[in-house]
């Protein structure tokens, strides 16, 4: 029954989709076997798997037959946060569980990969020579010397061979990490030199936007300033010959050799994660074999509802956790889609075009991809065969009201939208996708299963229906086991509990409504929060952005020492756009009207480009400490923005400020 209070959802599953969601088999098989409730569908599920969290986890495990070699003794023998212990005692692999599929003689010449380039024609890998891909190449890694632990680290763009050398290396026990092979040598540096890799595998170079980019000089760099490096392995993507003192791919992945699983420990590495690392070095999240299988085996078979018929297309680099998470596909049986290349090559509707030759059932994309599709007036239900497209997920930053509106308008009325919300510390999503519920404009679905989302105020109190702190009360088997080089565990503490001892403090500013769905609102430590009202920078963005003369726009709110409160709006225009006196006043009007006067711009200031990291996140904190008069170099690490150059701006700005 829809309440008074609750809006009418913009899409809401038939009883079919209903019935043949495998959430929903889940939850019946979970009733008769663990005592899950058997009805009020997904909102009572929810509560059972936070309130017996043990036993949810137990019943994921049972459900998705994970292959224990040696078996558990405690599902949670500690519930701390940092520190808690799962499945002690067990011992188990996830390449296995990845490969598992290629076990089934009548899948085996299936596709386990599709490769998609900026040809958009798919090319196959199937089960049968995945697995034996892996089985060559993990050989060889031992052969090399690589044990248990070891560090594997890859600069290398979205192809197989990164998805072959990051399962054999998990089938060795060795601990896998990679960069797209767009970032800087010195950005790259900033994270491998951190852990110290005993292999790096490369490629000579990228296509992207119809042309090449040859990398052979960063790799040159790389391998004179990482002295941990045993063996370079080449990948000849541009189809140049090995450099002196590397192997080549195609020798290490000839042989016909059975893949051999290392048995390691639940929470055992399995590969680092770098955040954004804007200040400081990056943090190196370490996150665990166990953790991460059990955690994308829920999300992907659960909440994405993903089995071995799908087709599972997402757009990403090898350099955000979003790979991780599309690699994870594997482990549901489903066909993965690997596009390298450029989202917007050679027009626009690239992705739609890439989704139509794939048959992708599950299509997952960027909020600002959408957006972009939407100001150019894409119409991908009419121009592209979508029937295969199930579901139109979105994350790095939250979905605008008009997005939901133009997904449902342009693409299909009958499809479920899923703006999801994670981070690259679980390597998971906290609030999203649930292919039973309704769709509301604006909303993210509900909190995941096993993940208890709430939005608390300073004082820890849980908020409903207003803005409060993204708060994770219980343990996630995929939050990090450590950061690499923390050797007390402060710098782990620092950046998650130090607000709220004992709960996991995420940094977004979220509203959990009274319907259970999730609004986000932004990052609260970049939070507008004006004469007492807050609000997500996100949320003036979205507003505007609508405008047509702004491309794309930065806002940083500064508490000054006087009590006062200075908000500029930085905008980058589009061509043939003049911030005049008229674009200035629309721009007040439309943020006045639609979201507050209270946050109104004091001043509307043109740039030639908007700072992003590497991973295509706004800066906003490293701006907003340069404003305040922080130098440049403490402000901001230069390895991981994408375009340093734009930054002496704001410096410059800021000490003006403070002088004046």
């Amino acid at each position: 029954m829809t309440s008074a209070s609750t809006p009418q959802p913009l899409w809401s599953p038939g009883p079919d989709r209903i019935a043949a969601a495998r959430i929903t088999a889940f939850q019946a098989w979970a009733a008769e076997r663990f005592g899950a409730p058997a009805d009020g569908g997904y909102p009572a599920l929810h509560r059972w798997s936070v309130d017996e969290l043990d036993t949810f986890w137990q019943a994921v495990a049972e459900w998705f037959d994970v292959r224990f070699t040696t078996p558990y003794e405690s599902v949670l023998a500690d519930r701390a946060m940092p520190g808690a212990r799962w499945f002690t005692g067990a011992t188990l692999n996830y390449a296995e569980h990845a490969l598992r599929a290629a076990e089934d003689p009548a899948r085996a010449d299936e596709a386990a990969l599709l490769h998609v380039d900026e040809t958009h024609e798919a090319v196959p890998v199937t089960w049968a020579e995945l697995r034996r891909q892996v089985g060559a190449l993990s050989a060889e890694l031992r052969a090399l010397g690589v044990r248990p632990g070891d560090r594997v680290s890859g600069y290398l763009p979205n192809i197989p061979e990164a998805v072959t050398a990051l399962l054999a290396t998990a089938a060795v026990g060795a601990v896998w990490t990679s960069c797209a092979p767009d970032f800087g040598a010195r950005s790259v540096l900033d994270r491998f030199q951190q852990v110290e890799p005993v292999v790096l595998f490369t490629v000579d170079g990228y296509r992207y936007g119809g042309k090449e980019h040859d990398r052979r000089d960063t790799v040159a760099e790389l391998r004179a300033e990482l002295p941990s490096l045993r063996a370079v392995v080449h990948i000849p993507l541009l189809g140049t010959d090995a450099p002196e003192g590397t192997l080549a791919w195609s020798e290490l992945t000839a042989a016909a050799t059975e893949p051999v699983f290392e048995a390691v420990p639940f929470d055992h590495p399995l590969w680092v994660l770098y955040s954004s690392g804007t200040t400081g070095l990056p943090k190196a999240i370490v996150q665990s074999q166990g953790g991460i299988l059990l955690e994308h085996l829920k999300q992907l078979g659960l909440h994405c509802d993903l089995g071995p018929e799908d087709r599972f297309f997402w757009y990403t680099s090898t350099g955000w956790m979003m790979w991780n998470f599309l690699v994870s596909g594997l482990l549901t049986g489903t066909t993965v889609v690997l596009y390298d290349g450029s989202p917007g090559y050679p027009d626009t509707g690239a992705q739609w075009r890439i989704a139509e030759r794939t048959k992708a059932t599950l299509y997952g994309t960027s909020a600002a991809y959408v957006m972009a599709c939407r100001k150019a007036e894409i119409h991908p239900g009419r121009d592209f065969d979508l029937s295969s497209v199930k579901c139109v997920a979105t994350t790095g930053s939250p979905l605008p009201p008009d997005g939901f509106r133009w997904l449902h308008d342009e693409v299909a009325e009958d499809l479920w939208i899923a703006s999801v919300s994670g981070g690259t510390d679980v390597c998971s999503c906290f609030a999203g996708a649930v292919p039973t519920l309704p769709v509301h404009i604006g909303e993210l679905q509900a909190a995941c299963l096993g993940t208890d989302l709430q939005a608390w105020d300073p004082s820890g109190k849980p908020l409903v229906g207003e803005v409060g702190e993204l708060v994770v009360t219980n343990p996630m088997p995929s939050m990090p086991i450590h950061f690499w080089n923390d050797p007390d565990g402060s710098r782990y503490r620092d950046s998650y509990f130090e607000m709220f001892p004992g709960a996991w403090r995420h940094g977004d500013w979220i509203t959990i409504t009274d319907h259970g769905s999730v609004v986000i609102h932004g990052r609260s430590d970049s939070t507008l929060n004006r004469q007492g009202v807050r609000m997500g920078s996100a949320d003036i963005y979205e507003a505007v952005e609508r405008l047509p003369e702004i491309k794309e726009s930065l806002v940083i709110g500064l508490e000054e020492p006087n009590g006062g409160y200075w908000m500029p709006l930085f905008v980058h225009l589009a061509p043939g756009a003049t911030l005049d006196d008229d674009l200035r006043a629309r721009v007040k009007t439309t943020i006045r009207e639609q979201l507050s006067p209270r946050h109104v711009p004091d001043e509307i200031i043109e740039v030639p480009a908007i700072p992003h990291t590497l991973t295509g996140k706004r800066i906003e904190v490293p701006v907003k400490r340069l404003l305040q008069g922080t130098p440049l170099a403490k402000a901001v690490n230069a390895g991981s923005v994408d375009n340093l150059d734009l930054l002496p701006f704001y410096e410059e700005l800021g000490r003006t400020r403070a002088q004046g």
